[in-house]
């Protein structure tokens, strides 16, 4: 329960986690150190030096008090605080003098008042005027006044010993910090590489550091690696595999084109379209994760353009008019073959479909909604997933596909840092499937 209530104040980056793990040491041992040195080792000096006061001014008014006459007391007075260093005074009545008031953070001041009422006795008045301590006795021959410094009865001065303490802490954890420093640096440029390896780039990483975070960047170093060769492996098998099929295929269709007048000839011609249809497909699969360069581009004019070209092809599909937008950084011919997937899909199983760019913080929101008859909240996580098909309830008279479509619009999305999001429609006149491309601006 405690830590859910802190997590929210406590910092989430590495930096400030660090400097939290280095300065609340600190801040205890400087709080330990206030609280045990000034208020027991402090007020146990004060203690004893307010004692060896309270005996010599019990002693001084002992004096005072066995002389014959008040003249010989005030002379006896100033005899006695002329040897113990005090500013003396004798008055017949007690003198009506203005204490000045004691600051809340002053223990010391408060701790010496307090001594001096418990251990001297016959105190008719005391404070403190200025930078001194006034006490008023009463006496055989009136009232005694002395004055003198609270070094007397205090140790004073504490302040020194937390400024020397806080400078050494800080200079301790500057020190620390620049130490840890140097071992957090290879931490963040091992996150750095993995987070471009999330999004199909491979930036230069050389493992540095402690021996763990060596360890660390190793096994990532051959992990990604590894993925590549995969990756690699798996575009070339498709490859090879497509062109393979490839060569029977176009044999077979200008055997079938020769045989126009057969009546099987056309349903196996569509049958052999189809067929190179879904080896394109497969490629396009295959080559989502292929290295392309990054760069600025113009995310409206892009679903323009795929827009254009889908129309040109008969399908009912508009972009909503919007602002301009920045450019972002992305694949153009990766997001091209994402924006098409999409495009598709929404033509497949709907009549007519519309697509709209949005800014929003952070991020361009791309969405494509159709009037289809969308995607049950139970199945859109395994829409996403390649080679799985919804037919049944995604219209399957209007034809069945290879069931990659949104998987490759998904990988594309995220290759690029963002998510792509399934949902049900809301605009007038479609109320299809909504698809939202996330992407980081």
């Amino acid at each position: 329960m405690l830590g859910r209530l802190l997590k929210p104040i406590f910092p989430r980056g590495l930096y400030g986690r660090a400097a939290l793990i280095l300065l609340v040491p600190v801040v205890s041992i400087l709080t330990l150190v206030a609280i045990l040195f000034i208020q027991r080792h402090y007020e146990r000096v004060t203690q004893q030096m307010t004692s060896n006061f309270a005996i010599v001014a019990e002693h001084l008014r002992a004096q005072v008090d066995a002389a014959p006459d008040p003249e010989s007391a005030e002379a006896v007075l100033g005899e006695l605080g002329a040897a113990l260093r005090l500013e003396t005074s004798r008055a017949d009545r007690l003198p009506a003098t203005a204490f000045d008031s004691i600051a809340a953070h002053d223990i010391l001041s408060r701790l010496v008042l307090q001594e001096l009422s418990r251990r001297l006795s016959g105190i008719a008045a005391q404070g403190f005027v200025g930078s001194n301590v006034v006490v008023w006795l009463e006496g055989v021959h009136g009232f005694y006044g002395l004055r003198f410094s609270p070094g007397r009865v205090a140790a004073r001065n504490p302040h020194q010993l937390l400024v020397v303490v806080l400078i050494a802490g800080l200079m301790m954890s500057v020190v620390a910090f620049l130490f840890l420093k140097n071992q957090v640096r290879p931490i963040l440029r091992l996150a750095r590489a993995a987070e471009a390896f999330g999004r199909g780039q491979s930036l230069p990483y050389r493992p540095t550091g402690a021996t763990e975070v060596r360890a660390a960047g190793q096994a990532f170093i051959e992990m990604r690696q590894r993925i590549e060769n995969h990756i690699e492996q798996r575009t070339l098998l498709l490859s090879g595999v497509s062109h393979d099929l490839r060569t029977p295929l176009t044999r077979m269709r200008l055997a079938l084109t020769m045989m126009e007048d057969e009546p099987e000839a056309q349903a196996l011609l569509a049958d052999v379209r189809e067929m190179e249809g879904l080896i394109d497909r497969f490629l396009d699969f295959a080559r989502g994760e292929m290295a392309e360069a990054a760069v600025p581009t113009d995310l409206r004019a892009l679903a323009a353009a795929r827009v254009h070209e889908a129309r040109r092809a008969g399908q009912d599909i508009t972009l909503r008019d919007g602002p301009d937008l920045p450019p972002i950084r992305l694949r153009p011919d990766l997001m091209a073959r994402a924006l098409d997937n999409l495009i598709g899909n929404a033509a497949r199983y709907g009549t007519r479909a519309e697509i709209d760019v949005l800014q929003e913080p952070g991020q361009q929101v791309l969405t494509v909604e159709d009037d289809g008859p969308g995607i049950a909240p139970d199945d859109r996580a395994a829409a996403l997933r390649p080679f799985v098909r919804l037919d049944p309830a995604r219209n399957a008279v209007r034809g069945a596909g290879v069931g990659l479509g949104l998987a490759i619009a998904a990988d594309a999305v995220r290759l690029h840092g963002g998510r792509l999001e399934l949902g049900q429609g809301t605009r007038p006149g479609l109320g299809g499937l909504a698809v939202r491309v996330v992407l980081p601006a």
